[in-house]
């Protein structure tokens, strides 16, 4: 008998209504995560990545976002989308967490680093500040900060790029939450400091049993990094599959286009490749196939202009819609 998934995300939509009309952000996404699993979410920025995950961690401002009525997501059986703010309060940052893209508008800049780690601690677990303060130095010490002690009480604009990230995984942690969200950790970080930061993600995973979410563009990091993966495009899901299969077989044209766009496929001096054109506005819904405009692997003529490509299930794990254009090969 399979275990009950750690969490389950069941018709996820997440709408914001402005004077322009309303736009919709994520639009019927469903995905379960297992623990001690890592579930990579790529796609374009605009895609619905973010929001997702936000959403999630209950920070999609509403007004002017609303959730769709038929949104669940389980965590241990209970729905996170119908918590209270208070609720939140004791969820967040204990049992689910996330890792912003930069670390430095996310840090308090006139807190001392070691009190901002220490702090999970304090709110959810009663423990003393002066005990809090005694672990956060412990958990700085192993996301390898030099002199933990002395950097403890340093601000976060004495520390560099990387180092911050490390104080964000550090807080993230402290607590042994169930899930943590990763958006982009590694944004604006050096190739080798990427590797560091999502090396130190995947050795503190293998010790906690810690279940993650890495949001990315970039399919090269999923490829290293995740368990399975899901495309995302135009605020819905176009191809999930485990990740060995995904990028083994792609089977959608976006998935084929944003593999191509790798610059390690590319021999050197080869021109890159692009997807042309843009996404589409999210405004007012879509009809049809939403990547018929830039569908340039797959047969365009083919694609559907009116109704929405229904996920399938192609191969057993591996999900992709239905879009005969999009499928098409060349």
């Amino acid at each position: 008998m399979n275990e009950r998934p750690l969490l389950s995300v069941e018709h996820l939509s997440v709408r914001f209504h402005t004077r322009a009309g309303v736009v919709h952000a994520v639009e019927d996404v469903s995905f379960q995560l297992n623990a001690g699993e890592t579930l990579g979410i790529v796609g374009e920025s605009g895609s619905g990545k973010s929001v997702t995950c936000y959403a999630l961690m209950g920070l999609v401002p509403m007004p002017p976002g609303r959730l769709a009525p038929e949104s669940r997501a389980l965590l241990g059986g209970e729905d996170v989308l119908a918590c209270s703010e208070r609720e939140w309060s004791r969820m967040r940052g204990k049992r689910i967490s996330m890792i912003f893209q930069d670390p430095m508008t996310s840090l308090n800049p006139y807190m001392r680093v070691g009190d901002q780690v220490a702090e999970p601690l304090v709110i959810h677990q009663g423990v003393s500040w002066r005990e809090a303060r005694a672990l956060a130095v412990e958990e700085l010490a192993r996301v390898g900060i030099p002199e933990p002690e002395k950097r403890a009480k340093s601000y976060p604009h004495e520390f560099s790029g990387g180092m911050r990230q490390r104080v964000m995984i550090a807080m993230a942690l402290i607590t042994r939450p169930e899930i943590l969200i990763a958006d982009e950790p590694t944004t604006a970080l050096d190739v080798t400091v990427q590797k560091q930061v999502l090396d130190l993600l995947r050795q503190r995973q293998q010790e906690l049993g810690t279940a993650i979410i890495l949001i990315t563009h970039d399919l090269g990091v999923v490829k290293a990094y995740a368990d399975r993966i899901q495309v995302m495009y135009a605020g819905r899901i176009l191809e999930s599959a485990p990740a060995e299969e995904l990028l083994g077989n792609p089977l959608h044209a976006y998935t084929r286009a944003l593999m191509r766009a790798i610059p390690a496929h590319r021999a050197k001096g080869e021109r890159l490749e692009v997807i042309p054109g843009l996404p589409p506005s999210l405004r007012d819904g879509q009809e049809g196939c939403s990547f018929r405009e830039r569908n340039m692997l797959g047969n365009s003529s083919l694609c559907l202009r009116h109704g929405t490509p229904e996920l399938i299930e192609a191969s057993s794990g591996h999900w992709v819609r239905n879009c005969p254009g999009c499928l098409a090969r060349p």
